[in-house]
């Protein structure tokens, strides 16, 4: 067959030749190419062409290791591999090209299509950890994923994006192995349907069989920033590596309309949580932040940069348009007892007062977020931006305070907590503490500190955070992956040791028999309460 005549493990000559690549994962009568195109694009975009510009280098320059650091290296890496290894025997034996194994059941789940997310999410971790002969097989069963059909009716074209055209596109720039890209155009041929609307902008929430059968589609009147935003940094490297511009034609029309919109949202810089891509209008929510909802968008434009050379300047000004807005109204200093120097990104309100437009900062942290620190640290060096590096910094010891700060030191999934009077006058006050908890918790009477004890102990919140509405861990990268980006950026030998102790807590509290498994609650004391779900970002990006 095509795919077994074409496998090219390790050889990096052969597979960057475009002729070679061409003949290798062309396929004329793969399905998705033959399904009829309602609206065709009558003016593709092509990819930019010239040398590449000269980037500023972004990784310190690290000296001679010395060999005790590098004994402590070498252990701590063989300890992670070790977590990974033992889910990904349970996720063999057990689920196997399913998408998710159930930690605690060892029953398989279907949550992304039944294509295998954690196969696919996982290829490049293999790579990386130098489990050969365990990739080897993972290819061979990725490569016979039928993307034809569906076990569920509606697909996320994001998440599809990100864990399978992702996962395919990394798998191969690591291995060389042309059936990945092949299996890369095939998803990439698949999502491309989904943009395949009057105005080609895309349908995050996708009617899988409709369009397999053929059938007209139009963009939704509403779908979150970061599902429409967030197909840059993979349709780009698709068509860099086949050739085709389609896919980059259909996220550069994206880009080019959230260019446009920038300047003109109810907080201008930065686009809402919701936008309208029936109508092209990306700018009349009220809502922002750089969380849930929105957060690749923001982050791909650095990274976006950064892939194309800076021959794309446009991602630049987007960039730093929009973190100038971010760094001005979103970052507060919380009051926390030991009174150290950290940030959180909240989340804006867009109101009105006495006729006139009322900025309304909701205090609220989340887990997800922490990816920003890691993002302005990159964004920081790429474009000589001292004050990004400066918030990065800070960010990124807040996500480190916040894991501190709970009993099985892991940050919760969202918390609220109180802001300083100003950057300068941020003493710890018990007082100003407890009003906020009962605040938060829609008491009248915000002297009742006997109330306020029995909120703080009913909830177990530590001191600093007034709420904790979403208690949960669910494995998630963000927070361990901005120390990660922050160290190699900086050198700090205390991010090293901060990263450490995040991965002890979180192995030790979210162990099972099998793997590892979401907590519902962190706030508890002792043995945590665990959720049947092991989604596959914690093997495809927390251990690797």
């Amino acid at each position: 067959m095509l795919q077994d005549n074409y496998r090219l493990t390790g050889s990096r000559s052969a597979s960057q030749d475009p002729e070679f690549i061409a003949k290798a994962i062309e396929d004329d009568n793969y399905f998705w190419r033959k399904v009829p195109t309602h609206y065709p694009v009558q003016d593709m975009r092509q990819l930019p062409t010239g040398n590449p510009r000269a980037l500023p280098k972004i990784q310190k320059s690290f000296g001679k290791e010395p060999r005790k650091e590098a004994n402590i290296r070498r252990e701590r890496r063989e300890a992670v591999k070790k977590a990974f290894a033992r889910c990904w025997r349970s996720y063999r034996s057990k689920a196997f090209k399913s998408d998710e194994l159930g930690p605690i059941s060892g029953k398989s789940k279907e949550l992304f299509g039944g294509w295998g997310a954690t196969l696919v999410d996982s290829l490049d971790t293999l790579w990386i950890m130098s489990m050969r002969s365990e990739f080897e097989e993972a290819v061979n069963a990725a490569v016979s994923i039928d993307f034809t059909t569906c076990v569920i009716e509606t697909v996320n074209a994001f998440e599809t994006a990100i864990r399978y055209l992702g996962g395919f596109l990394a798998a191969y720039d690591l291995s060389g192995d042309l059936r990945l890209l092949r299996k890369a155009r095939e998803v990439g041929d698949m999502l491309y349907k989904a943009f395949d609307t009057p105005n080609r902008m895309p349908i995050s929430r996708w009617d899988f069989e409709n369009a397999k059968k053929g059938g007209k589609q139009v963009a939704p009147e509403m779908e979150w920033l970061a599902e429409v935003g967030s197909f840059s940094m993979e349709f780009t490297r698709l068509s860099v590596l086949t050739g085709d511009p389609k896919w980059y034609d259909a996220a550069e029309r994206v880009r080019v309309a959230l260019e446009e919109q920038q300047s003109s949202t109810q907080l201008p810089g930065m686009w809402p949580f919701a936008l309208n891509p029936r109508d092209m209008n990306f700018n009349s929510d009220t809502t922002f932040g750089l969380g849930a909802l929105a957060d690749s968008t923001y982050e791909y434009l650095p990274k976006m940069f950064a892939m194309m050379g800076g021959l794309m300047p446009s991602y630049q000004s987007m960039y730093e348009n929009s973190m100038e807005t971010a760094i001005k109204h979103l970052l507060f200093r919380p009051m926390v007892p030991d009174s150290a120097d950290i940030l959180i990104s909240g989340t804006m309100h867009i109101g009105s007062k006495e006729g006139k437009k009322a900025l309304n900062l909701e205090h609220q942290g989340q887990h997800l977020v922490c990816f920003a620190g890691g993002m302005l640290a990159i964004g920081g060096k790429l474009f000589d931006k001292p004050e990004h590096l400066e918030a990065a910094t800070k960010l990124v010891d807040g996500c480190i305070w916040t894991y501190n700060a709970l009993p099985l030191g892991i940050m919760p999934e969202n918390f609220v907590m109180e802001p300083c009077p100003s950057d300068k006058e941020c003493g710890w006050d018990e007082l100003i503490w407890k009003r906020a908890v009962l605040r938060e918790a829609g008491e009248d009477d915000l002297d009742n500190m006997e109330k306020a004890d029995e909120i703080i102990a009913q909830s177990r919140l530590p001191k600093g955070f007034t709420k904790i509405p979403e208690p949960g861990y669910l494995l998630r990268p963000e927070a361990i992956e901005s120390v990660f980006i922050l160290y190699r950026i900086t050198g700090r030998p205390d991010l090293l040791e901060s990263a450490w102790v995040m991965f002890e807590s979180i192995q030790m509290n979210t162990k099972t028999a099998l793997a590892n498994a979401a907590l519902g609650d962190v706030t508890v004391h002792g043995d945590p309460p665990k959720e049947d779900s092991m989604e596959s970002f914690w093997m495809g990006e927390t251990l690797k």
